[in-house]
């Protein structure tokens, strides 16, 4: 009998995809299985997200250290976990919880219980001779994600003139996920070749996408839509535009009032970003659109979703944050439609997989998600594949730890041997 008990567990800091630390966690089992997992990181975080724990030392990192997580990893969770059986996961998660004992994660760090999460359940998967995206979705997991790329970065992810955050290119009409990858690839090196014709900048933001200044926020659509064309594609038939405003980034303060400061566009009250989407959602071919307001306006989120919400898939994050107490209230509310997942929002696989949960049984979408300060851990992707989302980003076709993302549903799309289904529903 395969004996899949946890032996050892060991954290390292190391760094992210913005040169920031986080953490690896390293885990053995009795059996011999060896696995690791890391940890990713946002910048465009909401106010009620579980705590990434930094040491807050200034003379390491500028105060983004994170020892203190490694060593509550290494002393407090390894004491707690080690001699656990990897493959109870929610056990194992509900007993992290337990000895945080914060509603946050305050006090171990959401970073260092997630990196453990994580690890049990990829060793949980090897000890059992399972790809992980098998052992977490079962075995009809074979739905491989439509790839949402972010093509063009503003807000807090880029330094330039837009202030919407992501500009995404959806391959809503490609017939395989390979396929589907290769219009966004084809796409995004199109819009690199007409922003250089033009004497824009071709450096990428953090999230691997384009981040030029331009004269307005459309004028990020219309570059869009030219490169769709230029790469041979059909804007609203072989490819789609997905946005994330990420609008608490430019939110005055006062709940309903915005300034889009980046671009010099000034004032407006949600009442105008509302007028705003709807008069593009008429002119070009949008399917999502996130935080199109900031996460403390579910009055203005609401209105939102009444006037566009049977067009387009509304999507929170901030105001959501992956938390299924936050997920309710927007489900009783209309606050949007769906939901976007990051697993470091909330801190715990077992409670990603309650808020997918909710949203499924709930008739919500849910879009599985990346961070900003990324790293090439693998696991979002499987993720995506186990949770059967149908849509997922994960950056752009640039930067290897964005990369590593779509290699690996490739490598599952192989896998699965002509099995794979790819479609957005």
């Amino acid at each position: 009998m395969i004996n899949s008990t946890i032996k050892s567990i060991k954290a390292l800091e190391i760094l992210d995809s913005r040169g920031n630390p986080t953490l690896r966690v390293f885990m053995e089992l009795e059996d011999g299985t060896k696995v690791s997992s890391s940890v990713p990181s946002g910048a465009s975080t909401g106010e009620y997200e579980a705590v990434e724990l930094r040491d807050g030392d200034a003379s390491r990192y500028g105060g983004k250290g994170v020892l203190n997580a490694v060593a509550n990893v290494n002393d407090k969770i390894a004491s707690l976990v080690v001699g656990m059986d990897a493959k109870e996961q929610a056990k194992i998660d509900r007993a992290m919880i337990e000895l945080d004992g914060t509603e946050n994660k305050s006090n171990l760090g959401a970073n260092a219980i997630l990196g453990v999460s994580m690890a049990a359940a990829k060793a949980a998967a090897a000890s059992s001779g399972l790809e992980l995206y098998q052992y977490l979705g079962g075995a009809d997991a074979r739905r491989i994600p439509v790839p949402c790329m972010n093509i063009l970065n503003g807000g807090e992810h880029a330094d330039n003139s837009v202030d919407f955050q992501e500009f995404m290119a959806v391959p809503l009409g490609a017939p395989t996920f390979s396929e589907g990858l290769r219009y966004v690839a084809e796409t995004f090196h199109a819009l690199k070749k007409i922003l250089a014709t033009r004497g824009l900048a071709t450096s990428v933001g953090d999230e691997g996408g384009f981040a030029p200044d331009l004269k307005s926020n459309e004028e990020a659509m219309e570059l869009i839509i030219e490169a769709i064309k230029v790469a041979g594609f059909e804007p609203g038939k072989d490819i789609m535009i997905g946005i994330d405003s990420a609008a608490t980034s430019f939110s005055t303060g006062t709940k309903g009032n915005y300034d889009l400061k980046w671009s010099g566009e000034g004032k407006k009250t949600n009442d105008d970003l509302i007028a705003l989407a709807k008069e593009w959602v008429e002119k070009y071919p949008i399917i999502f659109w996130e935080d199109p307001l900031a996460e403390d306006d579910w009055e203005g989120f609401a209105r939102f979703t009444a006037e566009l919400g049977n067009k387009i898939e509304i999507i929170g994050d901030d105001n959501f944050v992956t938390n299924t107490k936050f997920i309710a209230r927007g489900i009783k509310e209309h606050t949007a439609n769906s939901s976007l997942i990051k697993l470091n929002q909330i801190g715990t696989v077992t409670e990603t997989v309650d808020a997918v949960r909710m949203c499924r049984d709930n008739g919500w979408r849910y879009l599985l998600s990346h961070r900003s300060g990324e790293t090439a851990d693998t696991f979002l992707a499987d993720f995506a594949v186990a949770m059967d989302g149908g849509h997922l980003k994960t950056g752009s076709a640039s930067r290897s730890e964005r990369l590593a993302k779509y290699n690996r549903l490739l490598e599952i799309e192989m896998i699965l041997d002509g099995e794979a289904i790819y479609s957005w529903k």
